[in-house]
């Protein structure tokens, strides 16, 4: 249900391969994945010149290799890319990479001597010396307006990679409530020199540089971090003399930080987010010297999920709009819009990331991991809606699954949106089953784009099923309005949304009514745990990293402060709407075959979730199996616990919703 704080260079986040025809075979699908080339992220240089990616290596059968690769272009006239490199014995795996302001230099962090540390490269020469030898974990460099210093977060003797996505540290013996706290850190460019300058009591989770290099703004708060960023705050801090200034107290959350080119404002993003990192809401600035916050895009209908000055009036900013992606800048003295580019694909600066761009000093030109469900991942680079291709290593591949289109409906007075998949090689004359996919979230969309090797649901496709990606209340792509709409509503007006979805396709396409199933991970685990106590339409389900009962997860998971937003109150003080919306409160209704997969070590949406409603099933005679994996965190790291689950969903669609014989 959460997102992560390490980077998607790191960790692959959403879907995958399959390969042609309606039997897929495992090793089709591995050669299919082989083939894929993965852009982990984009920059383009301040100047505009060039633009650095980092490319993840793959493996013989497609999953992701442990080395990752920065590599360099010119734009004009095109060059060739050549590999950045950490100066040693080992060029060791590269990520995060971060522009010097003259375009001369790329930071980026390398485990050429063993863990991650900071290396700093003239593009020329392509070989990176080392600045840092921190113990800890290190992410998001990012350099000073003067060039002189980098400042990166720096967890200290961090036991584990940060980020509520990843494995939970094992719970043995005493359990210790000793908080790693993520700092922010200067390293100087010349000497190497570190000094931690927020205080070792708050956790940082985003900061931007003020334009003087004098101080920057962040969002923090004290105590955990996983569990915490819901209530973080935006500072500055004064890099002299380290002083910590409280700016403002948001009443929900807050990303992506941006201090405006003159220096009188922050701009930063608010909103109801569920996810850490899957940022949406509306644009609002605050004084930098203190005052109160301005919403510059009330009522706007899209989720704005990056910012950006393009000068002291104006912001550029990336959004879902409509289950698509797009561009558009903001005026914010008269708050006018203009849309610069919106298309049915997936832009971002991060592979399978949410909508962003990165651009150069002056924003005529930019750089995005471009891809759709037609078109693999590549680089593109130029003005906004004007990009050019700059690599070519998946132009080779084409789309192994149908087409993909995007459906309105009404549920009542609220219009809805999503995607249809269509089975490959559609025929209009057959009758095919279909499986809905519940997003995770909720505050969050299900975009249009090539898909990645986790839980990757395209593959049905392949498999002779329309494929079903609603974006029912709750989601980005609508507006505040319609983000918030299920608050203390879980599992009613969105699941709705859902179903009137389904009785639409039903009614004007070749969809079997009896031959229906769903599925989803952690919201979309919850949504289809939720869907099986509810009706009986469904004839089989599998629920990945779902929520069975609000009130015992509520003491289980390790980001608990998300809740109090959606619900109201803490569990303890409201327990009937937390139960309201359990699907455990139902379960006698439940008869729907459903297949329950969980990691063991998830933080956000426990394994004892998965159990007590597979406990439950089992008891009362209803079809069902349970598949813990170990080692496993929210999402699945091990390429062939990847391959395992997805291998269990379609097996177990196969099972209910093919005729047999």
């Amino acid at each position: 249900m959460k997102t992560n704080r390490m980077t998607v260079a790191t960790l692959l986040c959403v879907c995958g391969s399959l390969a042609l025809g309606f039997a897929v075979t495992p090793r089709a699908q591995a050669q299919a994945s082989a083939s894929l080339r993965r852009f982990q992220q984009v920059a383009i240089s301040p100047d505009g010149a060039r633009v650095a990616w980092v490319e993840q290596g793959v493996n013989s059968e497609g999953d992701p290799s442990t080395g990752n690769a920065v590599y360099v272009q010119e734009l004009s006239p095109p060059g060739q890319p050549h590999r950045i490199v950490a100066s040693g014995m080992s060029m060791g795996s590269a990520d995060t990479i971060a522009w010097s302001p003259d375009s001369l230099q790329l930071a980026f962090f390398s485990d050429a001597s063993g863990q991650m540390q900071l290396y700093v490269a003239n593009v020329e020469e392509g070989k990176g010396r080392k600045l840092t030898s921190l113990t800890g974990y290190l992410t998001q460099p990012a350099w000073s307006p003067d060039g002189k210093s980098i400042a990166l977060l720096f967890t200290e003797n961090a036991p584990r990679i940060a980020g509520p996505l990843m494995p939970m540290s094992e719970e043995t013996g005493v359990i210790d409530a000793k908080i790693y706290e993520q700092r922010l850190a200067i390293i100087d460019v010349t000497s190497g020199g570190v000094r931690q300058i927020s205080p070792p009591d708050i956790y940082v989770y985003e900061y931007d540089w003020s334009p003087d290099s004098k101080n920057l703004t962040l969002t923090a708060a004290h105590g955990a971090g996983d569990a915490n960023w819901f209530v973080a705050r935006l500072y500055t801090l004064s890099v002299e003399n380290e002083k910590l200034t409280e700016l403002y107290k948001p009443p929900q959350q807050i990303a992506v930080p941006r201090w405006s080119p003159d220096g009188k404002n922050i701009a930063f993003i608010g909103g109801l987010m569920s996810d850490e990192g899957f940022t949406g809401g509306d644009i609002f600035a605050v004084p930098a010297n203190g005052g109160s916050a301005r919403d510059l895009t009330p009522g706007i209908p899209s989720s704005p999920a990056a910012i950006y000055w393009a000068d002291p009036n104006t912001i550029t900013f990336a959004e879902t709009v409509d289950g698509q992606d797009g561009i558009s800048s903001l005026d914010v003295g008269s708050g006018k819009i203009s849309q610069l580019w919106a298309g049915p694909e997936v832009v971002a600066t991060e592979s399978w990331g949410l909508p962003d761009i990165s651009l150069s000093a002056n924003g005529k030109s930019s750089a995005i991991i471009r891809h759709s469900s037609m078109h693999a991942p590549e680089i593109w680079a130029g003005a906004i809606g004007q990009w050019k291709q700059v690599t070519h290593a998946n132009n080779a591949l084409h789309p192994l699954w149908g087409e993909m289109k995007s459906l309105h409906w009404m549920n009542g007075d609220t219009r809805v949106q999503g995607w249809l998949m269509y089975p490959a090689g559609y025929d209009p004359s057959k009758r095919y089953p279909m499986v809905v996919v519940a997003h995770g979230g909720p505050a969050g969309a299900a975009h249009i784009g090539w898909p990645d090797s986790f839980f990757n649901t395209n593959e049905l496709s392949a498999h002779g099923y329309f494929v079903f990606y609603p974006n029912p209340r709750g989601s980005y792509g609508q507006g505040e309005k319609f983000t918030q709409a299920n608050v203390k509503d879980f599992g009613y007006g969105d699941f709705r949304d859902i179903l009137t979805g389904v009785d639409e396709i039903v009614k004007t396409l070749p969809v079997d009514n009896d031959r229906i199933g769903i599925t989803g991970w952690s919201y979309g685990g919850y949504m289809t745990m939720w869907a099986v106590t509810q009706t009986n339409r469904f004839r089989a389900a599998v629920a990945g990293a779902g929520l069975s009962n609000w009130q015992s997860y509520y003491g289980e998971n390790d980001i608990d402060e998300w809740m109090i937003p959606y619900f109201g109150a803490s569990v303890y003080d409201d327990p009937a709407v937390y139960a309201r919306s359990a699907p455990i409160t139902f379960i006698k209704n439940a008869k729907t075959p459903t297949l329950v997969l969980v990691g063991d070590r998830d933080g956000e949406c426990p394994a004892p979730q998965s159990r007590e409603f597979w406990h439950a099933l089992k008891t009362l005679g209803v079809e069902t199996e349970l598949v813990v994996y170990p080692g496993e965190g929210h999402i699945f790291l091990q390429p062939e616990h990847r391959r395992d689950a997805m291998n269990r969903v379609i097996q177990w669609f196969e099972r209910y919703l093919k005729p047999k014989g």
